[in-house]
């Protein structure tokens, strides 16, 4: 699960871009969103995109369940360890 976190802490930082962050900056369980890394909803797509090429999983938004999905590095892990095609 580690090597997972590092990946997609990688696909985080170079996804989008992100100035002055490192992958080792994150905190597998800090926010993604809002007071935490401080990404936006325009980051989301971005990310949910770069994840589906990296892991080959998806993000409906028909699904209520993305933003839990986000929550953080953890919630992501989880989420593609399970659904990875």
């Amino acid at each position: 699960m580690e090597d997972l976190k590092a990946e997609i802490k990688n696909v985080i930082v170079s996804s989008l871009e992100l100035e002055g962050v490192t992958p080792d900056d994150i905190n597998d369980d800090e926010a993604l969103f809002g007071e935490g890394l401080g990404l936006d909803s325009v980051d989301a797509l971005e990310l949910g995109i770069a994840l589906k090429k990296k892991f080959g999983v998806s993000f409906s938004k028909e699904n209520g369940d993305n933003k839990k999905y986000f929550q953080s590095v953890n919630t992501l892990t989880e989420y593609i360890a399970a659904h990875r095609g």
